[in-house]
């Protein structure tokens, strides 16, 4: 079984008092390293009496990992541990994000101006003409974060106010890469027509909405119906967002390997929410044949537990030759496949019987479904969601550009034309000549990703007619 490595998701920062000795701190060092931790800094606080007081921090695998560290620790002679901090939990208190105004208020004038009696005239003007919200409110540069808590993560339906944290995150990233003004909101129904009548009510007060973490398929709804009743871009990021940058990997990993899209056999295992996105933005962008696994094997027009809802439509518009059996059996002679279900799906036989060239991005997170390191001398090309091996298939590269796109063109949808341009503008954010099997996907670090992506979904807006805000040129970084 392959060991899967620390991670800072599971760090923790010890106060350790240690007797003022030599080769105490190496006694420290060697019982982190014999646990097969990751040590960290290692920061001298003070000197208290015959003890030298020191923080030391280690990354683990997970919670179990970093508690058989600190009873290692413990164990050695000379050495007092007064106290353990798990560091994402210090990060996390008080939350993650504020609000902090664009304009001072200190002084009189400034608060006739910013509130009564000078905003009364902006509020009529508004309700004159409601267009003007978008350029004398918020509105022009805010996004819905909306969740019900009901698929977080892969810690499934823990409810609203546990998915909080994800949602604030979302809203980092939002800020971060893109300067748009996210704003996390948990909703305490799991209901459809709530969760649609919850969002219309709230939606004047922003340019567009961010579904997350909505669990298949009525998160299929909810978009849907949200998408017609509105005109605001209404996007799911754990459908859309995924298949945008998966297609942006698959397009430079056909390069790499020498091959065409058409050309190449693909399976998907895994029917949710991410799986059927990707089959959706794969067709559009050329690929004919497709075969999708859900947990009773190849989605086929025989199945006779499939008679409506999403699978039927895979039935219908993947699978060409109506190939049925088991998700090991589909994986004989494909070229790619691709994992958004759970760990340990997949096995090294299945990559053998791979094509030549075989391509494996493994998406599950946090344990994918094959793990690299078990078939890194088969597979050409692997990817992975996590951010600890190379090419990470991450979201972040994909819905802060096409919100800041959206928003800069004031579209009122984003559709198949824009995550097209966004997969497209992500790969090519990679110089031919650079690309490599172990660089298929930029950096989520990469601050051009964001910009390049919302200037060729703001030009697929314009294109595809979407787009209500008059052409003004291109100014600043995202220019609004």
């Amino acid at each position: 079984m392959i060991e899967i490595q620390p991670s800072a998701g599971y760090s923790f920062t010890m106060r350790l008092y240690i007797e003022n000795k030599p080769g105490m701190l190496a006694k420290v060092l060697e019982a982190i390293g014999q646990e097969k931790g990751d040590p960290g800094a290692v920061d001298v606080v003070k000197v208290e009496g015959k003890y030298k007081v020191r923080d030391i921090t280690v990354s683990a695998r997970d919670q179990s990992h970093s508690k058989n560290i600190v009873e290692a620790v413990r164990k050695i002679e000379g050495i007092k541990v007064r106290n353990v901090s798990d560091r994402v939990f210090l990060l996390h208190l008080g939350g993650k994000i504020r609000i902090e105004n664009k304009v001072p208020v200190d002084t009189r004038d400034a608060l006739s101006m910013a509130y009564t009696p000078g905003v009364g005239r902006v509020c009529e003007a508004i309700a004159k003409n409601k267009e003007k919200a978008n350029t004398l409110t918020i509105k022009q540069n805010s996004v819905a974060v909306i969740s019900d808590g009901s698929a977080v993560l892969g810690l499934g339906n823990i409810g609203p106010e546990a998915a909080m944290p994800v949602m604030e995150g979302k809203a980092m990233l939002f800020k971060e890469f893109a300067d748009i003004d996210a704003y996390p909101i948990c909703l305490d129904t799991q209901e459809v027509d709530e969760i649609v009548s919850a969002v219309k009510w709230m939606a004047p007060g922003f340019g567009a909405v961010n579904l997350e973490d909505i669990s298949s398929p009525r998160c299929f709804e909810i978009e849907q119906r949200l998408k017609k009743e509105l005109n605001i871009p209404v996007f799911h990021d754990d459908q859309h967002g995924t298949a945008v940058v998966t297609l942006a990997a698959t397009i430079n990993a056909l390069k790499v390997v020498k091959k065409q899209l058409e050309d190449i056999r693909i399976v998907i295992v895994g029917a949710g929410a991410a799986g059927v996105a990707i089959v959706r933005i794969l067709l559009g962008a050329g690929a004919k044949e497709i075969l999708v696994c859900d947990s009773k094997g190849v989605i086929d027009r025989k199945r006779s537990d499939i008679t409506d809802g999403i699978k039927k439509w895979l039935a219908e518009n993947t699978n060409p030759l109506n190939e049925s059996g088991t998700v090991h059996d589909a994986m004989k002679n494909t070229d790619l496949l691709i994992g958004v279900s759970g760990p340990g799906i997949i096995t090294r036989e299945d990559v053998e019987a791979m094509a030549q060239d075989p391509m494996v991005f493994a998406l599950a997170n946090p344990v994918p479904e094959i793990q690299p390191e078990a078939i890194f001398d088969i597979a050409r090309i692997t990817a992975t969601g996590r951010s600890d091996y190379p090419n990470q298939i991450n979201n972040v590269l994909a819905f802060p550009g096409i919100f800041r796109g959206a928003l800069n063109s004031r579209a009122t949808d984003i559709n198949e034309p824009m995550k097209l341009a966004a997969a497209h503008a992500i790969a090519n954010c990679i110089d031919e000549n650079d690309l490599g099997t172990e660089y298929i996907i930029p950096s989520v670090f990469n601050k051009k990703v964001a910009r390049m992506v919302a200037q060729a979904v703001k030009k697929a807006a314009y294109e595809s007619g979407v787009a209500e805000r008059k052409k003004v040129p291109f100014s600043g970084q995202f220019g609004v």
